[in-house]
């Protein structure tokens, strides 16, 4: 092999040899962690029952809602949660009128089998929702006459 490409060659090694070495931790250390919200009740004050029956399955979904936008109504047969990761959101609930609203960087409780709806404010509204499910079963059950939700 010419000097020029067993030197070319040596440098390739050198570059690709630390790539694979396995990579190890330089500290243990245990991490901070804030809690976004803990709650045996939703936002409107309804205490959570039960979860579904059968197997678990948790669905992440990530919501955008344009600005000044209102959501059809529908319920949720699942407890659930979510983080405001920019804008706002607004939830009313039909029966009693009653409204919240959520800030960025704000968690909130969702109801179960209660009617409501979410009400994005002046700029799009970005979340992050977590649903305690089964398989099959539906996160959101548009009310009759509603577009779905998603």
């Amino acid at each position: 092999m010419p000097t020029a490409r067993k030197r070319s060659f040596s440098a390739l090694l050198v570059l690709l040899v630390p790539l694979a070495m396995p990579v190890h931790a330089q500290t243990v250390s245990s991490a901070h962690a804030d809690i976004l919200v803990k709650s045996d009740s939703s936002w409107n004050g309804k205490a959570y029952t039960a979860y579904p029956n059968g197997r678990p399955q948790l669905t992440v979904l990530k919501m955008t809602l344009p600005a000044r936008t209102a959501l059809p109504w529908h319920i949720h047969p699942m407890p659930n949660a979510g983080y405001v990761l920019s804008g706002q959101l607004t939830i009313e609930d039909r029966a009693t009128g009653k409204k919240q609203t959520f800030h960025t960087g704000q968690a909130f409780t969702e109801s179960v089998n209660d009617v409501h709806r979410g009400i994005s404010g002046d700029q799009p509204t970005v979340l992050i929702i977590t649903y305690a499910g089964t398989p099959g079963e539906p996160t959101s059950v548009p009310v009759k006459g509603e577009k779905p939700e998603y």
